[in-house]
């Protein structure tokens, strides 16, 4: 590729000169190419050790003029041939114009000019990501890709020099991170090590520290380790290695692809070696951590953030920490942890003003919101432009006022609203469409939720309240001072979105919340109070689309929905049950990846206790999307992840009993039902809400708290236990016990109540002194280190997940077919780097789950098929694959793909040339004919409805197994013979008993021939009935068919034609069938003896009557026409004639080794890696 011109200095060190003229060079490097001996060697290792782009370009063209000791670099290439095009350009273009010049300078001025000018005009026409990655970086995706054979579509991310531990040789060279890909390649002296390892495949990722491995990263796949060192910065690459790693996961969980973000902003200056990817994964990652910090919505984009301080009034002094603006908001987080934190979204935003600074107060800048109060920044560095985006983002914000002013002499902005009583917010990307907003009045004719429902207005609890008894007089004094409290705590700190958080909100929190304020704060923790603020009438609209619907999930809701808190008397009736289906049918058509998941009912009820069906509907919405992510999707992989990181808590906190407890097995029955209810379900109501509380503001920390206080609490009994049924009933005799001696609500009924019938029930336990318990002594848990444990954990539970998913399909099919267990296993795997939603359904049953198409089904039929045609490999995989394909959706399952092979490797001869037989039929081969005598047929008859019964014993039938007789088969016609036979040919081309074969196949051919022209005498007299009633269109198709076949065609038979062709590896005439596959259908067989005219030779009688050698007006009727409509053989006939000839006897009865084939494709996958895209992933064998 053309270059900016670079000056060399000197021309000859470690380069060879191979082409001269009097003003440039072309020059190969050392040890590249023929030869190169020892200074080859080092020069190769130098290029890997230092980077150098020699490597991925040997080849080079210089400029030089006169006798000027300067040269300049304008080109550069990988292969000899790129490079020749450049030198021929520069020969014929510049050459004559460069002699014109009578001044060096002036020329080489002039071929700058020029090559600068080019690489301008190729700029234009690229890619506009390719211009965003630095030169440098550029070179080393063009490296990585000719190293490991990678295709354009995957995108090197960064690279880094490190050592790759082989035994215990540490081998200096670089490491690629691509997004699908982990590389790694040394050249030292001679010896070269390649890796290429798959991100899907990857089960741990370690950074760790041994006498061994000094500061080493560890990758762990299913059966081997890799270790890389001696890293410039190991924390830079080991958090890309996991963001790539997590990505791949997803891949694997959500079935979505990796897809770049082409919205982000340029970077003021081009960075040194970093690539727009790079710059993209750390976007991502900051903006991951900016969410969950602050609980936004997935579509919340950081925009950058500033250290600044904050006035706090209720402590009177300012407060360091960060600001944070973003498209929606703008936040501050202290550099103590729970000093203070502020959320402010830009819909609340009236004022933006920027006060005179002092030595007091530097730059300060001023918020105001709708609800009176403003917040004060200071110490900003850059003021003026974050004044600048905040103006930005506050003109582009839903719910803006129509008036923007900025006043510049007093330095502030102030916004007029002029809001509008039915504002339309544009939908967030992550969100699916909104349904339409109904106007005001407008009611549609079947409403199924109206704002004046009770549950609309109130939770279920304040509509169902009850009397308190007066011996609980006490309790709700209490409950009123907490009310107080809370107050109290509004009028310091503020109410709503905008409230300053600090510890004292903490502790009102773990002191429990009242329930008159329980709803509120829910949503305002949860931040589910934003996302219902940004989209008034989504919830309405979506019950009034989602009711009424069935799909699975509607059916699972209905199953649940009396099972839902059955024990509260608000479920005991239709209203809270009918609130409690709007809120999970709404949920489910809103996200359908989740749908419904059990466990999702229980805390759903709760929810609509405090709050309206709106509010528990968002909610439910943050619980599932983002603070409890993947918790209630088809696998639970969520809860299975938080149940890892709870079995690595235990052993870091209480490796005493986790020792104990895993002998038992108890931990993983434990957490999973405790993480998916929140406690609901193993505790008393009044009790576990308490916890929901905590949640809420704290997350999933809290859970895990409570969960290790409980084990902690009941050490001593667990550790004296011998069994898991044992250990089950202490704990759940426990967790019944919890109580809250403090609630006002008259007592619920606990489903674990019998647990604690007996003689001497257990001591109650106060929720208050569990939860206080559970932060004396595990407080010290910080929520970025379980994220972090979270990912070590997600790799395991996913690829786990797929491991089990593909033995339940080995195990499906195991007593289906002939091959072994680990055959299937090994075969099992071809479906792994699926990534396409259509492709992988974990909803499905196991044989459905994974599909591959037409085209990945040609590439394994290709690699593992026992038949190899040469070019006719494409065709018949792709007939093969039709035939599979029963349900016609273009895809086939794994099952189908075994039944395939299976039939190839294990069946006996007549079980392959049956499946050899049927490839050459419809719906092997298309046809036309079929469809249209069978279309007119369906329109006429008009058939009375069937009830019941019928389909009853139709579907009987369906079930009982069917074994297919080759009776059963039916006929060929000639021209799907003519196909047939030019399969076998293709097929026997590589075989070493070839020409016997060749030899074989022309008598069996001969044969056949001879039979079907019997058989057509015997049914030539009805045959011209049958022509006579043959529909309209197939009349119409005839002279189609003619014409096709050419004109001027010989007398010699289409067959002995086609036969011929065959062996001389020319391509299929037209005339052979309108199948759009004959185009490929060309063989590969440059051995054939067997003419044309053999087949009417010595292996043929002479009373034998073939098309070929047909007499008077029959050859001149056969003459150029198509295939014989008459003519037409059955399986038995083509059985039979194939035993007569011992060599095809032998070849089908041959036994192959699928084992074999396996090793070949892997050892093939080493050298010559068949890389997976970031779009497509490629079906191949995957080296598990």
């Amino acid at each position: 590729m053309w270059i900016t011109p670079e000056e060399v200095l000197l021309a000859n060190a470690l380069w060879v000169s191979e082409r001269a003229n009097p003003y440039f060079i072309l020059q190969r490097r050392k040890g590249h190419g023929r030869g190169g001996g020892i200074t080859g060697l080092l020069v190769g290792t130098l290029d890997v050790v230092l980077d150098s782009s020699a490597r991925v370009a040997p080849y080079r063209i210089l400029h030089q003029t006169g006798e000027s000791q300067i040269f300049w670099n304008i080109a550069c290439g990988s292969s000899r041939k790129e490079i020749t095009e450049h030198w021929e350009w520069l020969e014929t273009n510049l050459l004559q114009t460069l002699s014109i010049f009578d001044n060096d300078d002036d020329i080489t001025t002039f071929v700058k000019g020029k090559i600068q000018g080019i690489i301008a005009e190729e700029n234009k026409s690229g890619k506009a990501q390719e211009d965003e990655d630095p030169g440098k970086f550029r070179e080393a995706e063009l490296k990585m890709r000719k190293l490991f054979g990678m295709p354009e579509e995957e995108k090197l991310v960064n690279y880094y020099p490190c050592s790759y531990w082989k035994g215990r040789v540490p081998r200096q060279g670089w490491i690629y991170l691509s997004v699908n890909h982990l590389c790694f390649y040394s050249f030292l002296l001679g010896k070269e090590v390649s890796l290429v390892v798959q991100w899907t495949d990857v089960t741990q990722l370690d950074k760790n520290a041994t006498l061994v491995f000094p500061e080493s990263i560890r990758v762990s796949t299913r059966d081997t380790e890799h270790f890389f060192s001696m890293f410039l910065n190991i924390n830079e690459t080991f958090k890309l290695m996991e963001q790539l790693a997590n990505i791949a996961m997803r891949q694997l969980l959500d079935n979505e692809s990796f897809a770049a973000d082409r919205s982000l902003p340029k970077p003021c200056k081009t960075l040194k070696n970093v690539s727009a990817l790079k710059r993209d994964l750390d976007a991502r990652a900051k903006n991951e951590r900016y969410r969950a910090l602050f609980r936004l919505t997935q579509d919340e984009r950081l925009d950058g953030h500033t250290d600044c301080t904050l006035w706090t009034p209720f402590a009177k002094m300012h407060v360091v920490g960060q600001m944070f603006v973003s498209n929606n908001y703008i936040c501050f987080a202290s550099r103590e942890e729970d000093l203070c934190q502020l959320i402010i979204p830009l819909r609340e935003v009236t004022i933006v003003e920027k006060a005179d600074s002092s030595s007091v107060l530097p730059s300060p800048l001023s918020i105001s919101t709708k609800n009176k109060m403003t917040f004060l920044f200071a110490n900003l560095k850059d003021r003026d432009f974050l004044v600048q985006r905040i103006s930005d983002f506050l003109q582009r914000t839903p719910d803006r006022p129509c008036a923007l002013s900025t006043q510049s002499h007093n330095s502030f902005l102030h916004i007029c609203h002029c809001f509008q009583e039915n504002p339309s917010p544009s939908t967030p990307p992550s969100l699916p469409p909104s349904p339409p907003v109904l106007g005001l009045g407008e009611m549609p004719q079947n409403q199924h939720y109206s704002p004046s429902l009770p549950t609309a207005k109130k939770g279920l609890l304040q509509i169902y309240q009850q009397d308190v008894p007066e011996e609980l007089g006490p309790k709700v004094t209490r409950e009123k001072m907490k009310e107080e409290s809370w107050n109290i705590h509004f009028f310091e700190f503020g109410r709503g979105v905008c409230m300053y958080r600090t510890s004292k909100t903490r502790e009102l929190v773990l002191n429990g919340i009242p329930e008159s304020l329980r709803g509120e704060l829910w949503l305002l923790f949860s931040g589910a109070q934003n996302e219902m603020a940004t989209h008034p009438g989504y919830y309405a609209s979506l019950v009034e689309q989602a009711i009424g619907k069935y799909t699975l999930a509607t059916e699972e809701i209905e199953r649940d929905l009396h099972r839902s808190m059955p024990e509260h008397h608000a479920f005991q009736n239709e209203m809270g049950i009918a609130a409690l289906r709007r809120v999970l049918t709404a949920y489910a058509y809103r996200n359908p990846n989740i749908g419904y998941c059990q466990a999702m009912n229980i805390v759903t009820s709760v929810l609509l206790l405090y709050c309206t069906e709106e509010e528990a509907f968002w909610l439910l919405v943050a619980l599932c999307e983002r603070m409890l992510p993947d918790y209630y999707n088809t696998r639970v992989v969520g809860a299975l992840v938080d149940q890892g990181v709870f079995e690595e808590l235990t052993r870091e906190c209480l490796p005493l009993l986790y020792e104990h407890m895993q002998d038992l097995g108890v931990i993983s029955t434990i957490s999973l039902s405790w993480f998916l209810t929140l406690f609901l379900s193993v505790m008393p109501f009044d009790s576990a809400v308490l916890l929901v509380d905590c949640f809420f503001y704290e997350g999933i920390k809290v859970i895990f708290q409570v969960a290790l206080a409980v084990l902690h609490a009941n050490m001593d009994q667990l550790l004296s236990c011998s069994d898991e049924g044992e250990a089950m009933t202490i704990l759940g005799r426990y967790l019944d016990n919890v109580v809250n001696k403090l609630t006002v609500s008259p007592p619920i009924p606990h489903l674990h109540a019998l647990l604690t019938s007996g003689i001497n029930p257990p001591p109650e336990i106060d929720v208050f002194e569990l939860i206080k318990a559970s932060y004396e002594k595990f407080g010290s848990l910080r929520a970025d280190v379980i994220e972090q444990m979270r990912f070590k954990q997600r790799l395991k539970v996913i690829q786990s997940l797929e491991d089990t998913a593909k033995r339940s399909v080995v195990r499906a099919i195991m007593t289906e077919s002939a091959f072994t267990i680990e055959e299937l296993e090994e075969l099992c795997y071809w479906g792994a780097s699926s990534t396409a939603a259509e492709r992988h359904d974990p909803s499905l049953p196991y044989l459905e789950q994974y599909h591959i198409d037409c085209g990945q089904f040609v590439q394994l039929f290709s690699a593992l098929a026992p038949w190899s045609c040469g070019l006719h490999t494409n065709t018949l995989s792709s007939r093969l694959f039709r035939l599979l394909d029963q349900n016609k959706d273009s895809l086939i399952n794994f099952k189908e793909f075994v039944t395939g092979l299976s039939g190839m490797y294990h069946g006996d001869m007549t079980e392959k040339l049956k499946l050899l037989y049927k490839l050459h039929l419809p719906p092997g081969m298309f046809t036309v004919i079929k469809s249209l005598l069978t279309w007119p047929r369906k329109e006429c008859n008009k058939e009375k409805p069937k009830d019941y019964k019928y389909y009853l014993r139709m579907w009987a039938k369906e079930k009982e197994p069917k074994k297919e007789s080759i009776k059963d088969l039916p006929r060929m016609n000639q021209e799907q013979f003519i196909e047939m036979c030019k399969t076998l040919y293709n097929m026997f081309s590589e075989d070493p008993m070839e020409q016997e074969l060749y030899h074989g196949i022309a008598t069996v051919a001969s044969l056949l021939l001879c039979i079907g022209e019997v058989g057509k005498k015997f049914t030539n007299n009805g045959s011209k009935k049958t022509e006579a009633q043959l529909p309209s269109a197939v009349d119409t198709l005839q002279p189609e068919r003619e014409d096709s076949s050419g004109e001027g065609g010989s007398g010699q038979s289409l067959v002995s034609k086609a036969l011929a062709e065959a062996q001389l590896e020319t391509p299929p005439p037209t005339a052979a069938g309108s199948d759009e596959e004959a185009k490929d259908d060309t063989s590969v067989s440059s051995y054939s003896v067997v003419s044309a005219g053999s087949l009417q030779c010595e292996d043929i009688a002479d009373d034998t009557v073939l098309i070929g050698c047909m007499s008077g007006d029959t050859v001149d009727r056969r003459q150029g026409s198509a295939p014989d409509a008459d003519w037409s053989i059955t399986f038995e006939q083509v059985l039979a004639s194939f035993l007569t000839e011992s060599s095809l006897v032998d070849y089908f009865e041959k036994k192959h080794d699928i084992q074999s084939k396996i090793t070949a494709c892997k050892s093939l996958r080493a050298v010559e890696r068949q890389t997976s895209t970031s779009s497509d992933h490629d079906f191949s064998l995957n080296t598990h």
